[in-house]
């Protein structure tokens, strides 16, 4: 049989326990057409970043699999008739990811360092912002001199114009 690995994203207004009723009813109907299905994440509730189906937030939730292809197309033929899944993707995979998935270590790994602000830049040093603080360029000219030096060189005075050689 087939491995995959599913993502849904169901409405923001539905209740945590109404997602996971969601999560149960798509696993009978694995179960039903010879499959299963391992791991089961709740990534929670997230931000999007657009609007689908005039929804700003979504409940996000990962399903290991393991079935023939018919059960995973009926399961993703039900879930776009379902007026709660928004979207949904599957992807085939070789193997399990064994442990937690990279949503959750990453949640995991930002409550251990304790915030965005206390980050170590490590080896790269401060910030530096474009070329405000180095000294290594001269002032940059835009031309707005009258002698018409500047980057360009002098200018040429247009034929046919005042001004202009004849």
């Amino acid at each position: 049989m087939a491995l995959y690995e599913h993502v849904f994203l169901a409405r923001q207004d539905l209740s945590q326990q109404q997602v996971d009723a969601l999560v149960e009813q798509y696993k009978g109907v694995i179960a039903a057409n010879g499959g299963s299905v391992g791991r089961i994440e709740n990534w929670g509730l997230k931000s999007l970043t657009y609007r689908v189906k005039k929804n700003r937030k979504a409940y996000y939730t990962l399903m290991d699999i393991t079935c023939p292809p018919a059960a995973l197309n009926e399961m993703e033929r039900q879930m776009g008739l379902s007026e709660d899944v928004l979207r949904f993707l599957t992807i085939k995979v070789e193997a399990h990811e064994e442990g937690a998935s990279a949503m959750m270590q990453k949640r995991e790994e930002r409550s251990e360092r304790g915030g965005f602000g206390d980050r170590d830049r490590g080896d790269r040093g401060p910030r530096s912002f474009g070329d405000r603080d180095r000294g290594d360029r001269p002032p940059r000219s835009f031309g707005g001199d009258r002698d018409g030096g500047g980057d360009r060189g002098p200018r040429r005075p247009r034929e046919g114009f005042e001004g202009g050689a004849e």
